[in-house]
């Protein structure tokens, strides 16, 4: 089981090489931004294509992967850049408590199309595909608000 998911994370960070490259070069796609920070070790900017959800008039970043870096780059770091094509502004990321993100998990879910639960399963978040499944697991599942700085 844990093959499949290690298998998807390399698929998928090749994707994010082209989808950043993209980005970089004026084209958007749908919800998707460039989240640059800097990186905890080595100072360096590191950049990740990352999703931004709107829900309740606010902004905010699901994590996608157990033990993503950017998710401990941004605890180490929160000021960070959002780029969207050639746009880009300085944001504040602030991380949920568990609570607050049991109920956002919840309602996003309920309320999303069935791929994006599945998703969830397929990384290796969580083991059952279904809104109260994810809210169980919610302290492994960090979530950022996205804030102006």
């Amino acid at each position: 089981m844990t093959r499949q998911p290690e298998r998807l994370r390399r698929n998928v960070n090749r994707l994010n090489k082209l989808v950043t490259l993209l980005q970089k070069r004026g084209v958007a796609f749908s919800d998707m931004h460039i989240l640059t920070v800097v990186g905890r070790r080595t100072g360096e900017l590191r950049e990740v294509p990352v999703s931004v959800l709107r829900l309740a008039g606010a902004r905010y970043i699901f994590q996608a992967y157990p033990k993503s870096a950017w998710v401990a780059n941004v605890r180490a770091s929160p000021t960070v850049t959002l780029a969207r094509g050639r746009r880009s502004s300085a944001v504040r990321m602030v991380e949920l408590p568990v609570e607050e993100r049991r109920s956002l998990l919840r309602d996003h879910v309920a309320n999303s199309p069935a791929k994006l639960d599945e998703w969830f399963v397929k990384t290796g978040l969580v083991e059952e595909a279904t809104p109260d499944g994810l809210a169980a697991v919610a302290e492994r599942i960090a979530i950022f608000r996205v804030e102006p700085t």
